[in-house]
């Protein structure tokens, strides 16, 4: 379970130094935790620095160039405009994940940063990377600075001090995010501030079934595809959740805005310009991630047919069926 907070009061603040930097790490550990999902512990000297605000916590893995490694991956501030800018051959690979954990001021130990790779369908990648990851290889991620002092973006899950009512979904993709979620509603529980809600995780197998944190409260559900489309099963369950929760879906809600899944992002958040969530209207907040056309699928149903404030609800194409990341 990860130590850490939004901020990082126990580093010295710099006034120069950006909201996220290249960390330098090492794998420490692989684990496999069931047929699609391996956690690899990466330790690094700096990681000190890291500043994850757990939740939904994005970083990115920096794959090493098909020529060269690492000895082309700019560091400066202006790093993205030289990378985008790079032959294919010395562009390094950037792929999205979620930090499930980070542990740090063990005594006489160094910090670690968890994350879990789901191996779902066609292999790309990182995938191949995680597949093929031992101890003591080699990696560069990007994510938050602590001697920044923040706030460092790359969390999604805001749904205010005053919710108190949840809907959370996704597919294997999104069960490290989830997890570190239950986790967090788990604490905020035993603070004293109740929560209720559902939580639904679609998983390729019933192998994939995680031992996770659930707060009191909370009814999490595991919907095993077992060679089913995506989302066959998962959306009924949803369906069925949302109108528990909102006691039936009349209906009286808006039309979403379109959004072309092989063209762009499917990526709606409810924060404003500086990422402060937004005030809802709705008796819950939701946070959906998973594959784009069946969150896509889910968000209309939401947001048409049940009527949710869209300041309420995040929907998230984590990924495409089909297709390399975005």
């Amino acid at each position: 379970m990860s130590v850490d907070t939004a901020t990082r009061p126990d580093v010295t603040t710099e006034p120069a130094a950006t909201p996220w930097r290249l960390y330098d790490v090492t794998v420490a550990r692989v684990e496999r935790l069931s047929p699609t999902f391996l956690r690899v512990t990466f330790v690094g000297d700096d990681l000190d620095d890291f500043a994850s605000g757990g939740l939904d916590q994005r970083i990115k893995l920096v794959l090493p160039a098909a020529e060269g490694g690492y000895r082309h991956l700019p560091r400066g501030e202006d790093w993205y405009g030289v990378w985008r800018s790079q032959p294919d051959e010395h562009r390094c690979v950037l792929r999205t994940y979620t930090v499930r954990s980070v542990r740090r001021g063990i005594p006489g130990l160094p910090a670690e940063v968890d994350v879990d790779f789901a191996l779902h369908g066609e292999t790309g990648p990182a995938a191949r990377w995680a597949l093929a990851a031992r101890p003591g290889d080699q990696v560069v991620v990007m994510g938050p600075n602590g001697r920044h002092g923040g706030p460092y973006g790359g969390i999604e899950f805001t749904p205010g001090a005053g919710a108190d009512t949840f809907l959370v979904v996704g597919d294997e993709t999104a069960v490290p995010a989830v997890s570190a979620i239950l986790e967090h509603l788990a604490t905020r529980v035993a603070d004293g501030h109740p929560v209720t809600g559902e939580v639904l995780l679609e998983v390729p197998c019933a192998d994939d079934v995680l031992d996770l944190v659930v707060p009191p409260g909370v009814t999490l559900t595991w919907v095993v595809r077992d060679g089913a489309p995506h989302g066959e099963r998962l959306v009924p369950l949803v369906r069925a959740a949302s109108a528990r929760i909102l006691a039936g879906c009349a209906g009286t809600g808006e039309e979403p805005p379109e959004v072309d899944i092989d063209g762009e992002l499917l990526w709606e958040v409810p924060v404003d310009d500086a990422g402060s969530p937004l005030a809802p209207t709705a008796p819950l907040y939701a946070w959906l991630a998973g594959e784009a056309s069946v969150i896509r699928t889910l968000r209309r149903h939401l947001v048409r047919d049940c009527g949710i404030d869209r300041k309420a609800v995040a929907f998230m194409g984590y990924w495409r069926l089909g297709r390399a990341e975005m």
